[in-house]
């Protein structure tokens, strides 16, 4: 049967295979194809920036941030609004006809930094010429998908950086020049693997400069306790990363008597210090991701996706959904509102005072906001658990949760870890675990969560200064172990940046990635003892026997 659409950039991608029918995300064939577009002309205006620099020419930091959100809007899950992306599309075009005017030396270019199109149809006519299976050689095809998909995570970072008015030229012109090689079929399997450790290197810088940005707007995250229950005013429900976004919310709701709430990966901003000063920021709602059909539902109020990490909504909260940023829905407004400029959140405002407050789901607190500058200032309690014994081992437990039902293995494993083992975690997969009763050992939690998936940069700078501080050659031996769970792209940008740093033996589930094929599988696993998981009992002996 021929394929309607073939994409394999996620963990829950059909049959661990690529999904060639429907998105397992949700996103249809025609929309499946206009990101493939999308990819594809920002790889074009990509070599067109690259051969500009080789030549002297500035390129505008306008050109970085629309590449860096076309990789964006691409993600999984984060924007399902064809006549969007196609807007896009043509804006990237428009764009890159009149950067080819700059350049001097034409005939350097690949045919996709050359071709152009005036009508939707001939998008349509192209992407079946351009997608994931049209390189041929599955080790090649295999390379190219993993740094494309290490560029959109690396992307999602740059953009929330960007949104701060923080910027790295460096980083901008490694991303475009990297996606532009992906266009280059004299680059061999060596060449590829050596480009692909090179994004890791600018993965780390990526969330550094966001680390950056974020601690320069709002403070160093410092340990925080946060609501899990409810207020009796309406509220709006934040989702996505984006804490520029909540800051704008947050001013724009103050006497309004309209409460904020975080879901998911917002949860972390609680730990900054610049927004606990808002009395109306209630505390976090419900769970991961993947429970946001039955939590929207609850919540009564609107919601506001700032980034990727849409469920297709149902219909009973649809007209409650609002989308900003990279984020875009059919049907669900979209906040406007360029890098710079401040969005007006009026409208969502305004529906919020219409509805009634959420249902409460649970009640109680969790912690969190151990990232790097909170665990160094208690680092004279850590190190002396480790030297007296108290602490045996770390695991860092960072990434995605999801759907599926092997996931349970985290919860589980979370579970059956001894006393003396402290998780290290950032990103969804806390949800997993961060409401388990696990305790603490002499006052440290032990589930120290960083924060968003972009603070496993906070876990990486631990683990660093813990090698210096205990004078050890290798990262490698430190008693950490890596257990990390995998869904989408801003997780490979993770992985690579962990490999740049030397870290070696990380599992990761719940499945190895369907883009891998068998040749570049065995090179992490040969190279850097990449390995899946096994059953929660196999991998207690693995790891601590």
């Amino acid at each position: 049967m021929e394929n309607k659409m073939f994409c394999y950039q996620c963990q829950e991608t059909a049959g661990c295979a690529g999904c060639t029918r429907m998105g397992v995300c949700g996103k249809n064939p025609q929309v499946a194809a206009m990101q493939d577009m999308l990819v594809y002309v920002s790889k074009g205006i990509s070599a067109v920036t690259t051969q500009l620099r080789k030549e002297g020419k500035p390129v505008a930091k306008g050109i970085n941030h629309m590449i860096t959100l076309n990789l964006f809007v691409t993600i999984t899950n984060a924007n399902f609004d064809e006549d969007m992306i196609v807007a896009r599309i043509f804006d990237t075009l428009q764009r890159k006809e009149e950067l080819l005017q700059m350049v001097a030396e034409k005939e350097a270019l690949p045919a996709a930094a050359l071709w152009t199109a005036a009508e939707k149809a001939e998008l349509e006519s192209k992407a079946a010429e351009v997608g994931v299976l049209s390189t041929q050689d599955e080790d090649i095809r295999s390379l190219r998908e993993m740094i494309t998909y290490g560029l959109k995570g690396l992307s999602a970072y740059s953009k929330h950086a960007n949104a701060l008015l923080q910027d790295d030229e460096e980083v901008d012109a490694f991303l475009q020049k990297a996606l532009a090689a992906t266009l280059d079929n004299s680059l061999t399997v060596d060449d590829l693997v050596a480009l692909t450790m090179e994004v890791g290197k600018y993965g780390v810088n990526g969330m550094a400069l966001l680390d950056k940005a974020n601690t320069s707007a709002y403070g160093n995250p410092e340990i925080t306790k946060v609501n899990i229950g409810v207020g009796t005013r309406p509220g709006i429900l934040v989702s996505g990363h984006d804490l520029r976004d909540m800051e704008m919310l947050l001013k724009q709701t103050e006497g309004t008597g309209v409460d904020i709430y975080t879901h998911s990966e917002m949860l972390p901003a609680h730990y900054y210090p610049a927004f606990k000063k808002y009395s109306h920021f209630v505390g976090n709602y419900g769970n991961a991701w993947w429970k946001q059909k039955e939590e929207f539902e609850s919540f009564n109020g609107p919601i506001l996706m700032t980034t990727n990490c849409i469920v297709p909504p149902k219909d009973s909260y649809k007209d409650r959904m609002y989308t900003t940023g990279a984020a875009g829905f059919p049907g669900c407004k979209h906040i406007a509102g360029e890098i710079g400029e401040e969005k007006d959140f009026s409208e969502i405002i305004e529906h919020a005072k219409r509805c009634a407050a959420p249902t409460e789901i649970e009640t109680g607190e969790i912690i969190g906001g151990f990232a790097h500058a909170q665990v160094m200032a208690l680092a004279d309690k850590v190190i002396e658990a480790v030297k007296s014994g108290a602490i045996k081992k770390f695991v860092v437990m960072a990434g995605c949760d999801g759907r599926a039902k092997s996931r349970d293995y985290y919860a589980e494993f979370a579970q059956a870890l001894p006393q003396d083992t402290v998780i290290l975690t950032a990103g969804c997969a806390k949800y997993k675990y961060n409401k388990l009763p696990l305790g603490d050992i002499g006052g440290i939690p032990r589930v120290l969560d960083a924060g968003q998936c972009n603070d496993c940069y906070s876990l990486a700078v631990i683990a660093l200064k813990l090698k210096e501080v205990f004078g050890l050659e290798d990262i490698n031996d430190l008693p950490i172990i890596y257990n990390v769970a995998w869904y989408e792209q801003k997780a490979v940008i993770v992985l690579l940046s962990l490999l740049y740093l030397g870290v070696k033996n990380i599992h990761l589930g719940p499945t190895l990635p369907a883009f891998l094929s068998p040749n570049v599988a065995k090179v992490l696993v040969e190279n850097f003892g990449i390995a899946g998981i096994g059953t929660v009992e196999e991998d207690m002996k693995l790891f601590f026997s």
